[in-house]
């Protein structure tokens, strides 16, 4: 396939193209490569990775410091779940660009009891269908982005459930890089049965390790179920014990076997100081291995700032004990809110927050001695203590049957809450049958005895041999079945939006192309019951149908209650009958320059009214900000809180070419009457002719600014450059 081009959109229909014939560029997992001391304009990275070859996004603030986009040491990752894998691909991209490299899919609901593999394409509820083409049609497009990038992409799904196995064949044959395998999980949280589940994650382990993917654990689910989650740290330890030495014994290597951590306390509860000594408990007794942080969604109520302070936190923890893999479980996840654009917001945020806290741990360390260390010290010991129970009545099994997990005591105390599962019972009981004595199968990565000997002794360490190897190694003998339901697959769906796709007519979208769903934040100075149903009210007065409210936020019981609402954008939006404003015309710094210089230009400029913001109009005018003083422009700058009647008297007595007048306040539409009263008096003074009068400030609008005398407006993301080249431009057409 031909590279992406930056302005064009990713061809969904390219890429479900010749799919059969399709194999993955690479296999195994890829962490990122450090960059210390990388100086990256103004600034030196202590801890940070490799910058980005190809194309990125920076941080919002980033065009202070020409666009700089240091990318953080640990691997970031985002999870998508939209039911339909075609529009996930293009919050892959999007997500790439905003510094992911690992995108986890979560597989769709009742997935993990799924007997077999699924063909095709279905849409998914709760998720995506992770069938072959999904796979396949998303690590195409993901070996496209991450040449755009410059970086590996890893992918990842779940390697569980009772087709397990079979999964794990599938991810290896794919390019799958990483996954979730935790037969403890299968038990607990879907009710598989143990025996069942232990004996498949053995043969899925062995094709993990075959193909070099990371593997993440489970065990964040019994803090994820537990009610007070903090209590369940010591069952926490003794997962991650049992599943990672499991792992390990089968042969996945120590540095691809991920712990999946979540701090288990949120505010307003004292978070760092509760979960900053469970995670060095548990980095000291895993030391061999690698520490995915995942984030505390288990409280998240309402609001995306609540759920935002909330991971932030929760990153400082993270770079406090060094997390190879900052997972960005979004605000969606706790609110149910799937929008695009938290994704790729979470990613910004872990980029931001690690980056901000570069070079942390030079500057301090955690304490030897202390709460801290006690605190770490407790939970381990318990943990050894929940270790031993085990072991003393019988083992994991018991252990289940008994409800050793999510008890709501912290070990060992007990409240005889926890999960039971019964050895015989579950999902696929007595479905677990002995190999016969002359068992054989010729397949790559096989786990247990396999008779081969007795058919070819050279090919005991490699069985694929005996048939010129297997899937693994010869990938045209994969059997690739592109769609069953001739009603429920991508063609189907891709042909009901297919208007969408051409650009030309657009909706806004919440999780699928032009879904038309829109989120509206909203405050009443009313009640919570009066607010919601207000909210409602206005949302049908908008034009928007099933409107619904996701959440709510009491500012003062009696007071105000902002709400937050969804509906449908019932409309199309014709791309092509738009009215778009052109671009700020500029000219170049010689041409600005070489005019200035051949007919200087005064100008007298203030923040006036009432207003004593400074800092937006000093980075227009001042050269050390490339304002428009390197020009030549010789600039009268009066201060701030300056009355109108003086900006214009200061422009007479100087003889002033023009105007520059900031106005960042705008209760009451202040800001747009103190340019209407600039224009009236420069009129009644006799000037407005001889001056060229702008307007400035982040509320500011060209088009307002101007229906209220400005000659012109600028507002956020102007530059000294764009207002001196209106200078010349203005002087010039007189």
């Amino acid at each position: 396939m031909k590279p992406l081009e930056p302005n064009k959109k990713l061809d969904i229909e390219q890429i479900l193209q010749d799919l059969k014939d399709y194999h993955p560029k690479r296999k195994g997992w890829a962490w990122r490569e450090p960059a210390p001391n990388l100086t990256l304009g103004p600034f030196t990275y202590k801890d940070v990775s490799k910058p980005l070859p190809g194309k990125s996004v920076p941080l919002m603030s980033a065009h202070n410091f020409n666009n700089v986009d240091p990318q953080p040491l640990p691997v970031i990752t985002t999870e998508i779940a939209s039911g339909r894998f075609e529009d996930d691909i293009r919050r892959m991209r999007m997500a790439a660009h905003h510094g992911a490299d690992h995108i986890m899919v979560i597989r769709t609901a009742g997935q993990s009891h799924f007997d077999g593999l699924i063909e095709g394409s279905p849409q998914g509820v709760g998720g995506v269908p992770v069938t072959r083409k999904q796979v396949r049609a998303q690590r195409k497009a993901l070996d496209l982005i991450e040449e755009e990038v410059g970086r590996p992409i890893n992918y990842h799904s779940y390697v569980s459930g009772v087709a397990g196995p079979e999964v794990a064949v599938m991810f290896a044959e794919e390019g799958v890089n990483g996954c979730h395998q935790d037969p403890q999980y299968n038990v607990i949280y879907r009710n598989i049965n143990m025996i069942r589940s232990f004996v498949d994650a053995c043969e899925s382990k062995k094709i993990i390790a075959w193909a070099g993917m990371a593997q993440i654990d489970g065990a964040h689910n019994a803090n994820a179920t537990a009610a007070q989650a903090w209590k369940v740290t010591p069952e926490l330890m003794a997962q991650h014990a049992i599943n990672s030495l499991f792992s390990s014994n089968v042969g996945v290597l120590k540095t691809n076997i991920c712990l999946s951590t979540v701090p288990p306390t949120a505010t307003p509860g004292p978070c760092v100081y509760m979960d900053l000594p469970y995670a060095v408990a548990l980095r000291e007794f895993f030391r061999e291995y690698r520490m995915r942080a995942q984030m505390n969604t288990k409280y998240i109520e309402s609001s995306a700032r609540d759920a935002t302070v909330t991971h932030v936190l929760n990153m400082l923890v993270s770079k406090l004990t060094s997390a190879d893999i900052q997972s960005t479980i979004t605000p969606d996840e706790g609110r149910n809110v799937p929008w695009h654009i938290y994704n790729i917001e979470a990613c910004d945020t872990a980029k931001q927050t690690l980056v901000g806290l570069d070079g942390l741990m030079e500057m301090v360390e955690l304490k030897k001695e202390g709460p801290l260390r006690d605190n770490a010290r407790e939970i381990q010991e318990r943990a050894v203590l929940f270790m031993e129970e085990i072991l003393e009545i019988g083992g994991y099994f018991s252990a289940v049957e008994e409800g050793f997990f999510v008890d709501s005591g912290f070990y060992p105390e007990r409240e005889d809450d926890g999960i039971r599962r019964a050895v015989d019972g579950g999902v696929g009981a007595g479905t677990v049958i002995k190999r016969a004595a002359d068992y054989m199968a010729p397949v790559t990565a096989h786990y247990g005895y396999n008779n081969v000997a007795q058919y070819d002794p050279n090919a005991v360490d490699d069985p694929a041999l005996l048939i010129g190897g297997c899937t693994f190694e010869c990938p045209d003998k994969i059997i690739f079945i592109d769609e069953l339901d001739d009603t429920d697959n991508v063609y189907v769906r891709m042909e009901e939006n297919k208007q969408y796709r051409s650009g030309k007519l657009i909706k806004p979208e919440m999780e699928w192309m032009a879904d038309g769903v829109v989120h509206v934040n909203l405050f009443f100075p009313t009640d919570r019951r009066i607010a919601e149903a207000a909210a409602i009210q206005a949302g049908k007065r908008m034009n928007l149908t099933d409107v619904a409210v996701v959440s709510r936020e009491i500012m003062q019981e009696s007071e105000g209650t902002r709400v937050e609402i969804t509906g449908k954008f019932p409309f199309d939006i014709d791309v092509t009958k738009l009215v778009i404003p052109p671009e700020p015309e500029t000219l170049s710094d010689e041409e600005i320059k070489a005019d200035i210089s051949h007919k200087p230009m005064t100008v007298v400029c203030a923040t006036v009214g009432e207003d004593e913001h400074s800092v937006g109009l000093r980075e227009i005018i001042d050269i050390k900000h490339g304002g428009i003083e390197k020009y030549g422009i010789k600039v009268h700058y009066l201060g701030t809180s300056v009355p109108i009647e003086k900006l214009v008297d200061a422009a007479i007595e100087v003889n002033a070419d023009a105007i520059l007048a900031s106005t960042i306040i705008s209760h009451d539409d202040i800001h747009y009457k103190n340019i209407a009263n600039i224009d009236r008096i420069a009129r009644e003074k006799g000037v407005r002719d001889k001056l060229i009068f702008i307007a400035g400030g982040t509320q500011i609008t060209p088009e307002t600014a101007v229906k209220n005398g400005a000659d012109a407006g600028f507002g956020r993301g102007c530059k000294g450059a764009h207002v001196a080249a209106f200078l010349v431009k203005k002087r010039n057409s007189v």
